[in-house]
């Protein structure tokens, strides 16, 4: 297979040639069998088993570039790919696979008493454009979750994982033409320019959503440049909380969990909360934990008190999404201290209550207004695969379509299908 080439000389004209292609490859994807689409993906994820090792020395290329900019450790833990992670892929590949058909999807139906016969079902939004940084992993979650909702993908990954994400996205197009499905409904932009990001943003009627995956800058200029609908979250600011009937040992194991299991997810604690009457009797022994797997805690001036090596919070830590080995911790009064700590501070991503009071459970379920909200349970958990769906593009942040792990029933739209008996209107 052949990669395809395209002139740079207007960023406009390459990203109106993908649409182009990509509209007319879409009407055959979204009327394709579930049974072809679910051939593509198992043929892509046994592509990517028998390619592993050259897909790691592809991605060792990227690693080094990144390395020798000096690059974050956290920014180079998102771009390696090794032998668990490639492997990872083509699982979450099976996974989504063996999901049922996103498209055709009967939401809802009823009769009216005129005797119409109506039905909501789930159609695919169409041309979806992912822009990403470090990850190559989303080169092949999101081509495979559009894949399977009947959607054609437009791909920009960053410059620090071009090769890794072109090779990725070479072979789900070889999994299409495998089942006999348009190699242009996976189509990955043939440069990392700049410009081409602004082109996509600015492509409205032709693009249906924009979904961006990266940091914070990017994020911004997705939501302030966009013309086209998007799918996005800023920052992953997510909170645990510390109840004062909460269960110690849980506590702990949940918060080293929560903070250290991958500190550069978005699903990753940044701020701890302790209630104030377990406090100097949980968060010394919780620092304790923390500190040896490697984390740096900064506390306000409650916390600072009880652990003599915790650095003082400056007010920019309560909004900070560290990606890293450092959280921030404070002592709240109450869970109604802590709701009102996180409503300031949070960015509607995922909070976590550890306690054993059901009706304060309840409480902090009612009045916390994120995507994903926790009952002991690590936020590392806010994860598409982890909700069962598959996988996922994303967390979605907002409040319209899409919210909280976007796999592909979130990358459907509906139609109303509506069935008469010659019915005419007075």
């Amino acid at each position: 297979m052949t990669e395809q080439t395209h002139s740079f000389d207007s960023p406009k004209a390459l990203v109106s040639d993908l649409v182009t292609a990509a509209r007319h490859a879409q009407k055959t994807l979204g009327q394709s069998p579930h049974d072809a689409r679910r051939s593509a993906l198992l043929k892509s994820a046994a592509l990517i088993r028998s390619n592993s090792d050259a897909i790691i020395a592809t991605n060792s290329k990227d690693v080094q570039k990144a390395t020798e900019n000096g690059i974050s450790a956290a920014f180079i833990d998102r771009l390696t790919l090794n032998a668990e992670r490639v492997e990872s892929m083509a699982a979450g590949l099976e996974s989504i696979a063996a999901l049922d058909d996103p498209i055709g999807r009967e939401l809802a139906r009823w009769q009216q008493p005129n005797g119409l016969d109506i039905a909501r079902v789930a159609t695919p939004l169409g041309i979806i454009g992912i822009i990403y940084e470090s990850r190559p992993n989303v080169t092949v979650d999101a081509a495979a979750l559009c894949l399977i909702s009947g959607n054609a993908a437009i791909l920009r990954g960053g410059s620090d994982s071009y090769f890794t994400s072109g090779m990725l996205a070479r072979l789900m197009v070889e999994g299409l033409e495998s089942a006999n499905l348009p190699a242009a409904n996976v189509q990955m932009m043939p440069s990392a320019d700049r410009a081409l990001v602004g082109a996509m943003l600015a492509a409205a009627g032709e693009i249906d959503v924009i979904i961006p995956r990266g940091g914070r800058s990017l994020v911004e200029r997705v939501q302030s440049e966009a013309r086209v609908p998007v799918f996005a979250h800023l920052e992953g600011i997510c909170h645990v909380y510390i109840d004062s009937d909460a269960d110690f040992d849980m506590a702990r194991q949940i918060i080293v969990n929560a903070k250290m299991r991958r500190t550069g997810i978005c699903g990753a604690a940044e701020t701890l909360l302790v209630h104030r009457d377990v406090a100097g009797t949980m968060l010394p022994d919780i620092a304790t934990a923390l500190t040896q797997a490697g984390c740096a805690l900064r506390g306000d001036a409650a916390a600072c008190a009880l652990v003599d090596t915790m650095t003082p919070a400056i007010e920019a830590d309560w909004r900070t999404e560290y990606l890293d080995s450092i959280l921030s911790v404070k002592i709240v009064a109450s869970v109604d201290d802590a709701i009102a700590h996180i409503s300031t501070y949070g960015s509607g991503h995922t909070e976590s209550i550890i306690t054993g009071n059901t009706d304060t459970a309840e409480h902090f379920l009612a009045r916390i207004d994120s995507a994903i909200v926790m009952v002991n349970a690590s936020t590392q958990f806010a994860d598409g695969g982890e909700f069962g769906m598959g996988a996922e593009i994303g967390i979605a942040t907002g409040r319209l379509h899409a919210r909280g792990p976007v796999g592909a029933a979130q990358l459907t739209s509906f139609k109303y299908v509506v069935r008469g008996h010659g019915n005419t209107r007075p």
